[in-house]
């Protein structure tokens, strides 16, 4: 018998007894649904996350702090009263040389450690307000490394790192309030920046928003390019010889370092009273998280897989028990044992493609318009979540594992109808 020939039987044979072989693909089904969905859940995250985490700088370089902080999530911006907010309003205040800040002795003493170059203070300012057009003001903070960041865009283009103008990048939850439009009006107006130096004289500064950036998780205010930071820190200073203040510094390394190299640096930049972290220390945590969620739920889908594997023995075996005589007069034909074992296993294969391929196509028939339920929704305060994302590797993946567990689960019926003894199996009644 030819290969396409036992192909053709395997999926004729498959049908032979349609309520059985529908319920084993049903079974299959389930758990090709759930672990379809649950990658999807797991790439859609991970993907959100990394997208933010990518602002925070590139694989070669520390951010280096006195003291790390964390800022909590508000629900958009505040209303800017005189009375009542403060200069730099939900950041460190570099007005006021608080101990956390780092001094030009730490910038010093970090460029004197072996394996770290390129170290570069972080200027930070404290912005009272921002308002567009003489409009209603509102607090405003620029992020400290938003001028060496690349922010997730909704709208425009990042800051030029090396551009004279001034330029702002605007979260999209302040796009409303300041009565710019749509996030892609907001491109090309001009913001005034409201602000206080050192002797308590008041400031505004002009900057043209150049793009709009998706409400983040890990988002820490707007961005503004070197120019328009380095601007307002003189304005601030006012002529003060207080010492200069940084937030927090820059220092790259080898991109090369290995694990070991990375851990010893940061061991001496403790040793000098700072604090270092890369990328990978602060998407830890949140990605540890999420792969244990769905470690979980994969898990759950896992077990569906394995009884729906159990389902295809049984009914391959009853298939075997009813072919008996069937199988001895293939043999007696000289079909060898090799080929009734590809037969069975081709059979068991099919009905796995069959549940997973039915599964993953209710998956995504699923989980498409949820998506956009869920972002016009529940989740419409985080811009650029895609919560289920249906890569093609994921759904091949989901497809494959299936197909095999269910080959697998054919092997055992498989090898007893390869051993039949075709005499013994022509007298079976």
């Amino acid at each position: 018998m030819k290969t396409t020939d036992l192909v053709h039987t395997a999926f004729a044979n498959t049908f032979r007894s349609k309520l059985r072989t529908t319920l084993t693909v049903l079974a299959l089904f389930v758990g090709a649904f759930t672990l379809t969905l649950t990658t999807a859940l797991g790439a859609g995250v991970s993907d959100y996350v990394t997208k933010q985490v990518a602002s925070l700088g590139a694989n070669d370089v520390f951010l280096v702090s006195k003291a790390s902080s964390t800022t909590a999530a508000d629900s958009g911006p505040q209303k800017y009263d005189p009375e009542t907010s403060s200069p730099g309003t939900g950041t460190d205040n570099p007005l006021t040389g608080s101990a956390g800040a780092l001094a030009d002795s730490d910038i010093a003493t970090l460029a004197g450690i072996d394996g770290l170059h390129d170290v570069k203070p972080v200027s930070t300012v404290a912005i009272d307000y921002v308002e567009a057009d003489g409009g209603d003001q509102y607090q405003f903070t620029i992020a400290p490394t938003s001028s060496i960041a690349q922010a997730d865009l909704a709208a425009g283009e990042q800051l030029e790192a090396s551009s004279p103008d001034y330029q702002v990048i605007l979260p999209e939850d302040y796009v409303a309030p300041l009565g710019l439009g749509s996030k892609e009006q907001a491109v090309g107006t001009t913001l005034t920046l409201g602000f206080t130096d050192v002797t308590g004289v008041e400031h505004t500064q002009s900057a043209t928003v150049v793009g709009v950036s998706n409400t983040s998780l890990l988002s820490a205010g707007a961005g503004a390019n070197s120019a328009l930071v380095a601007a307002i820190a003189d304005e601030q200073k006012a002529g003060s010889r207080a010492p200069n203040r940084y937030q927090v510094a820059v220092a790259y390394f080898d991109a090369d370092a290995s694990e070991s190299q990375i851990t010893q640096l940061k061991e001496e930049i403790a040793d000098s009273g700072m604090s270092a972290q890369t990328i990978e220390d602060q998407l830890g945590v949140v990605q540890t998280i999420i792969t244990g969620i769905t470690g979980v739920l994969n898990a759950f889908a896992v077990i569906a897989l394995l009884a729906a594997a159990f389902g295809i023995v049984n009914t391959l075996l009853m298939s075997v028990q009813e072919r008996t005589r069937e199988i001895g007069l293939m043999k007696a034909m000289e079909m060898g044992s090799g080929r009734i074992f590809t037969l069975f296993s081709l059979e068991a294969a099919l009905i796995g493609f069959l549940g997973s391929v039915i599964g993953v196509l209710v998956a995504i028939t699923v989980g498409l318009p949820l998506n956009g339920v869920l972002a016009s929704g529940p989740l419409s305060g985080l811009s650029g979540l895609t919560l289920l994302l249906f890569q093609p590797s994921g759904i091949v993946g989901v497809i494959a594992l299936i197909v095999i567990i269910a080959f697998l689960a054919g092997t055992l019926p498989a090898r007893r109808a390869a051993k039949k003894n075709p005499i013994d199996a022509l007298r079976y009644e």
